[in-house]
């Protein structure tokens, strides 16, 4: 009877195993066809997935879970991705958990069915071009912890639907078009991180958000702590009241445009404070409003160098004025501003980097700064204070000179003068430029002097965070790297932070070496040389950016390893190729094999003049 049964039963269990297989096959095939018709709608790097293969779990940027055989990340940031997320895309991998499309080109509105995902635990949208409201049925992802919307169009109320978001830490909508109010979001008690910056909201700071720095608030007509008290609601003023506050906002007025006007004349006819006579260095012009757009440069290839290859040094007394305020400016030319000043001014947020953040002030007075704003300091205020006056004496042609800083309980701010844009951003942003030869062997002599003339002051005196993204660029391509000495100040930086840049030997990163810059700076020629990112590299091929390059054969460099736009150029062989090998000395895993920054300017010279 038993056996008979058992008979009887198998053709079902059978059945039943089988349909299950199918059913996870056919759940994984559904996360395919999604996939697929993402990348038809965005393109970009997606082309380059192996449609054949009917495993999206193997695509690049693409994650599956072991066990549930489904697709649970979407990793494609600065992946060339253009267009507008159709629906039936990303709201059709319901399990997904994570969703990276930061830095792309994407525009539109967000497809609402974007709220199927209920696994969703991250999502990063920023610097894309999305526009309209977003969606209500994002704000119903209870598993939502990072939110990252920043540098987009969207536009609308501030929803207290983001009150259903429970489990949120960060939260970032800065540079949108949100209108009202904020929302109170009391049930959002394990928020830690905040912005909304450059939003048309208005009213006061609810009691929950009013713990977070006032620079989540910059750029808005909001009130209440951290910024400045709300007017008082009183009473309904009377007829004569109103008439009297009108007549006196009149006076008011005319008062204030004969102020401005006595103000403007004398702005005017102001003079740059004289520099003392024996200072070596030259009195700067005024700076007048907004830095030129980089040109298209014409100039022949001897006009070009004859901006660079002189390594002139140029190192004055450092002249400390400040108010009672705490801040202080160094420098006998710089404009004189407060603390209020700095922190009333509309702001940009320009990036995170390793040491802190980074924002582009607009002062009333028409002057422009950067402004870092450190994290994770590690020194008392004495040892801050005498690290930092050090690094506000350096000056030198090749150097984003520092102006000036702040030492608070809670913010510690550096202030540096504005350039128009980073390397990074040239060669990787959205609206990247093609380089010639010629401004690749500019950029990297001017890097190298830079760094070489921060070599030659002080045996202990390094850079310690080298990278494109800290090399600055004037508008004919003079190259400064910025923030050098920084990573001094602050805790010791993981190297999951430094990623492809960090020598191998590197372990704390207070503790950088010369030869250790010597290795950053061989990737940097690596970038320049190839146009691909240090991170990107790692991301893509598990390997660092000089194992990838020495991997290629030297006969297929010109095919495999140099940058598309180089080539579409006149460029010179020879010469990359030479820059090349320079790059894999500097990169060799033994410091004492690395070449000193004195050789290395002295051979980029030779190569390049």
């Amino acid at each position: 009877m038993v056996s008979f049964l058992l008979h009887s039963l198998f053709p079902l269990f059978f059945l039943l195993s089988l349909n299950s297989i199918t059913i996870v096959f056919s759940d994984l095939e559904a996360d395919r066809s999604a996939l697929l018709r993402l990348r038809e709608a965005v393109g970009g790097r997606t082309r380059r997935w192996n449609t054949s293969s009917t495993n999206p779990c193997l695509w690049d940027g693409v994650k599956c879970d072991n066990v549930t055989n489904r697709v649970t990340e979407v990793r494609l940031p600065g992946d060339g991705l253009t267009g507008q997320l159709p629906p039936n895309t990303i709201g059709n991998l319901t399990e997904l958990q994570v969703l990276s499309l930061r830095e792309n080109d994407l525009s539109g509105p967000i497809p609402s069915d974007l709220g199927s995902c209920i696994m969703l635990n991250k999502l990063q949208l920023q610097g894309n071009r999305f526009s309209g409201e977003i969606p209500e049925t994002l704000f119903t992802l209870k598993n939502l912890k990072f939110l990252n919307l920043a540098w987009n169009k969207f536009s609308g109320d501030m929803s207290s639907a983001l009150n259903n978001l429970t489990k949120l830490r960060a939260l970032y909508l800065e540079n949108n078009g949100f209108t009202g109010s904020l929302p109170h979001l009391n049930s959002l008690t394990g928020l830690r991180e905040f912005n909304v910056s450059f939003n048309a909201l208005m009213g006061s700071i609810p009691p929950r958000l009013d713990s977070f720095s006032n620079l989540s608030y910059l750029g808005t007509s909001l009130c209440g702590r951290p910024l400045d008290p709300c007017p008082s609601n009183g009473n309904k003023l009377s007829g004569g009241a109103i008439a009297g506050i009108t007549i006196g906002s009149v006076i008011g007025l005319l008062l204030i445009l004969v102020i401005m006007f006595i103000l403007w004349r004398r702005y005017r006819s102001r003079e740059i404070l004289p520099r003392v006579a024996n200072s070596p260095i030259p009195p700067s012009p005024p700076y007048n409003g907004f830095p030129s757009p980089m040109p298209l440069v014409t100039e022949t290839k001897d006009q070009q160098f004859s901006y660079s290859f002189a390594s002139k040094k140029r190192v004055g007394k450092v002249v400390v004025r400040g108010g009672n305020d705490g801040l202080v400016l160094f420098g006998e030319d710089v404009e004189m501003f407060s603390l209020e000043e700095l922190l009333r001014a509309s702001a940009e947020v320009l990036g995170n980097g390793t040491v802190g953040t980074t924002y582009k002030a607009y002062l009333e007075s028409g002057v422009q700064v950067i402004v870092k704003r450190l994290k994770n300091v590690c020194l008392s205020e004495k040892e801050f204070r005498i690290e930092i006056e050090e690094l506000g004496s350096l000056i030198h042609e090749n150097m984003v000179p520092l102006r000036g800083y702040f030492y608070g309980t809670e913010e510690k701010l550096l202030i540096f003068e504005p350039m128009p844009r980073s390397l990074s951003i040239v060669l990787h942003g959205n609206n990247r430029r093609s380089l010639n030869w010629e401004i690749r062997c500019k950029i990297a002599l001017g890097v190298a002097n830079g760094i070489q003339y921060l070599h030659s002051l002080d045996r202990n005196n390094t850079h310690g965070n080298i990278k494109s993204s800290n090399v600055l660029l004037t508008e004919y391509y003079d190259a400064c790297p910025t923030e050098f000495g920084l990573t001094r100040l602050v805790s010791n930086i993981t190297s999951s932070n430094l990623n492809g840049y960090q020598a191998p030997e590197v372990k704390d990163s207070r503790k950088i070496s010369k030869k250790a810059d010597v290795y950053s700076f061989g990737i940097l020629l690596f970038e320049l040389l190839t146009g691909k990112e240090p991170d990107s590299v790692l991301m893509e091929d598990g390997i660092n950016l000089p194992n990838w390059v020495q991997s290629v054969e030297q006969e297929k460099w010109t095919v495999e390893v140099f940058d598309p736009d180089l080539i579409r150029f006149d460029y010179f062989k020879d010469q990359t190729v030479q820059i090349l090998n320079l790059a894999i000395s500097c990169t060799a895993q033994h410091p004492d094999r690395r070449p000193s920054m004195v050789e290395i300017t002295q051979r980029i010279e030779e190569i390049c003049a």
